[in-house]
């Protein structure tokens, strides 16, 4: 990473030179700026009262000044941004706002056919407002003594500039925007937030992209999560945005081993978030949370609701869901013993339907964050349905502890599956590895 760490240090200077961001002309204008955890949320994030009748229709644009920008002879380095606000629908069928940003990439796209766009989907940035991946474009480092967020999406992304594909990256549902809650891990808000930032790039006024742009997704852990609904979910959704391939890493394809995994480790912090976001999702199940979580475990998921990761680590690092409810039983033992909340986490599980794209699983064999088997099954899942399926299994030896364990896979594999994107971007048919699959762990 020797690289974006020198791009930082002088992109410093570069970033003050870049003013203040100017609304779209003729778009609607926001209301208020939001403070949470002592960080001004723009009035730019504050949904309209109604909303655009279709999905990926743009509700309003403004500029995004990068903070790691550099001058060059053909533009700014790596790109010129564009904070969008865009309609979606929840799970619950109602109409959505959604923020996001567009990257126009400086660099040439030196690729076959018009220059292609990938929709990143951000790996786990938290509940908070603050913590969203458009505003870490903005501001990499959010360090104010109340929250702790890092962009670390930001290496990906720029990865993919320097190759000349532009980018779109969606802050998910609820995360920036100010009227609802993050829907941490809801795989049908996910999937369509990430379709519907394709759509609204598409929208966008001044890019490069044609019809004839080939279109791809990327996303690692709660982002893999994404990826791997939205390709399973795109024929139905959206067919209207064919998909070239789909990179999904570490995807918590099933919620229930995953709650298990996290339940005492170091990002113990997700599971507030996860609850959260399921309360968030189906205020249905409100009463069955009122009946199990004590004082403890209510003020943790109000407290978890507007944190960053960097707060979850510092705060909730090896927490236990026992402490948080009233018979010091675990969140996963309390699932098992609700029927309710056995069928919503089923309804989450990822796999039950075939992708009509190529998709490259990754997952590192010692996640026990993410857990590696969990992500297998379902790259056995899709095989079982005939997807066209590459998995591959990052081999590192346990580093110590699950966040370590969960992060180096992302920084070891991401080149490659950078590359095996590319290639799809290129027209590069992708082959499978299925018949593997049954036989090597």
């Amino acid at each position: 990473m020797p690289a974006p760490t020198r791009l930082l240090a002088a992109a410093v200077t570069a970033a003050a030179c870049l003013g203040t961001p100017a609304a779209a002309a003729g778009a609607p204008t926001a209301t208020e700026p939001v403070v949470s955890r002592g960080v001004t949320i723009p009035a730019f994030y504050t949904p309209p009262a109604s909303l655009p009748a279709a999905d990926g229709a743009l509700i309003r644009t403004e500029r995004l000044p990068l903070a790691l920008s550099l001058p060059g002879i053909d533009g700014p380095l790596p790109g010129r941004a564009t904070r969008l606000m865009y309609r979606s629908t929840d799970s619950a069928g109602r109409p959505m706002a959604v923020t996001g940003a567009y990257i126009e990439p400086t660099a040439a796209w030196k690729g076959t056919g018009p220059r292609p766009l990938v929709a990143v989907a951000p790996g786990t940035m938290g509940q908070g407002d603050q913590c969203s991946a458009s505003l870490g474009l903005e501001r990499p480092l959010l360090l104010n003594g109340q929250t702790v967020s890092v962009g670390y999406e930001i290496l990906a992304i720029y990865r993919l500039l320097a190759r000349g594909v532009a980018v779109v990256v969606t802050d998910y549902t609820g995360l920036g925007t100010t009227d609802r809650l993050h829907t941490y891990v809801n795989r049908v808000d996910e999937a369509h937030a990430v379709l519907d930032a394709v759509r609204a790039a598409r929208a966008l006024d001044g890019t490069s992209l044609t019809d004839g742009s080939r279109v791809a997704l990327f996303g690692y852990s709660q982002g893999g999560g994404a990826t791997a609904a939205a390709a399973e979910l795109q024929p139905a959704y959206a067919p209207d945005v064919p998909l070239a391939g789909t990179y999904a890493g570490a995807p918590p394809a099933d919620l229930v081993s995953v709650t298990a995994a996290i339940d005492g480790s170091d990002l113990a912090g997700a599971l507030g978030w996860s609850v959260n976001g399921f309360l968030e999702s189906d205020p249905e199940l409100k009463p069955i949370a009122d009946a199990h979580l004590n004082a403890a475990g209510r003020a943790a998921l109000k407290d978890l609701s507007t944190m960053c990761v960097g707060d979850a680590l510092l705060a909730y690092n090896s927490a236990r869901s026992t402490a948080w409810t009233t018979d010091g039983r675990s969140l996963g033992a309390i699932i098992e013993g609700e029927p309710a909340l056995k069928a919503f986490l089923a309804d989450q599980r990822i796999g039950r339907l075939k992708p009509a794209s190529p998709v490259r699983v990754a997952t590192g064999t010692a996640d026990n964050l993410v857990p590696h088997g969990q992500a297998r099954d379902l790259a056995v899942a899709w095989c079982a349905k005939g997807a066209d399926v590459t998995y591959k299994p990052v081999v590192l030896p346990p580093l110590g502890n699950s966040l370590l364990n969960h992060f180096a896979p992302l920084l070891t594999d991401q080149g490659d599956a950078i590359s095996w994107l590319t290639d799809r971007l290129t027209g590069r048919p992708a082959g499978s590895n299925c018949a593997t699959l049954p036989y090597k762990p």
